[in-house]
């Protein structure tokens, strides 16, 4: 892959470019990178074109101040304006997610699929809560990633995952769900320690038409954890069949008012 460079508003977007087909952009989480998604790459891209970033302030665009939540959809929808995508699949891990949310809120015309695989959208807490979470959300996980977790975090320096921590709980999706038309996936891990299901299931609850799966044996970062299944879900999502749309209730037959009788 070719790794691009995007910038806007003083911040600097980084990513990679593989594949050919309709757009799927995936967007890492807290401390995370675009090399998380090593394991989904090779599956999506060979029907896809996908685009895998690096937030400002992590990965390869790490020497940055991390933007919040509201400063990274605002570029990641300025770089889809740019690269004037459209029919975009948007599939965000845990921050990644959070952000994808006000992505398809902000560019409804772009963005037609959704996907959420543990996203934080809905969390609350402090960030000394989320930081003791994090060695048990490690231990549920695939112990032979945590070197690459490990590598991105320090990268990004504790200040950047401090700051982007704070934010992202101070910042909720909730209102933004009910009114949301894009196609849309949740994925979670059922042993996610982090954000636990019941918080998925809330999220895919509370969008229309949402449809949750959830992955047993799977923690956090589920897309690792479990990429042969992950893979799987995302692709029966993006290219199976669009379900139908509700059907509208019948009209009373003529000469007959509705509502309760007298």
């Amino acid at each position: 892959m070719r790794s691009l460079e995007f910038r806007s508003g003083g911040a600097t977007l980084r990513y990679d470019a593989t594949g050919h087909g309709t757009p799927v952009v995936l967007v890492h989480g807290l401390s995370g990178s675009g090399r998380w998604w090593r394991r989904n790459v090779p599956a999506l891209s060979a029907s896809h074109r996908v685009y895998v970033l690096d937030l400002a302030g992590y990965g390869q665009a790490y020497r940055q101040r991390a933007l919040g939540v509201q400063g990274a959809a605002d570029l990641i929808a300025a770089w889809l304006d740019h690269l004037d995508l459209r029919q975009v699949a948007l599939v965000g891990h845990s921050l990644g997610g959070h952000i994808s949310v006000h992505v398809a809120a902000r560019r409804p015309g772009r963005v037609t699929h959704l996907v959420l695989a543990c996203a934080s959208g809905l969390l609350r807490g402090t960030p000394y809560r989320v930081a003791l979470n994090l060695p048990r959300a490690a231990l549920t996980g695939r112990v032979t990633f945590m070197p690459r977790i490990l590598a991105d975090t320090v990268r990004a320096g504790p200040l950047n995952v401090w700051r982007s921590t704070t934010d992202l709980l101070r910042d909720s999706v909730q209102e933004l769900l009910p009114a949301l038309s894009t196609r849309t996936l949740v994925v979670w891990g059922a042993r996610d320690a982090l954000v636990p299901p019941s918080m998925g299931r809330a999220l895919a609850a509370a969008i229309p038409g949402a449809q949750y799966e959830e992955i047993p044996r799977a923690g956090h970062v589920v897309m690792v954890d479990a990429p042969e299944r992950f893979n799987a879900l995302v692709l029966a999502f993006l290219d199976g069949p669009v379900p139908d749309a509700p059907a509208e209730p019948s009209p009373p037959p003529a000469g007959q008012a509705g509502g309760e009788e007298a």
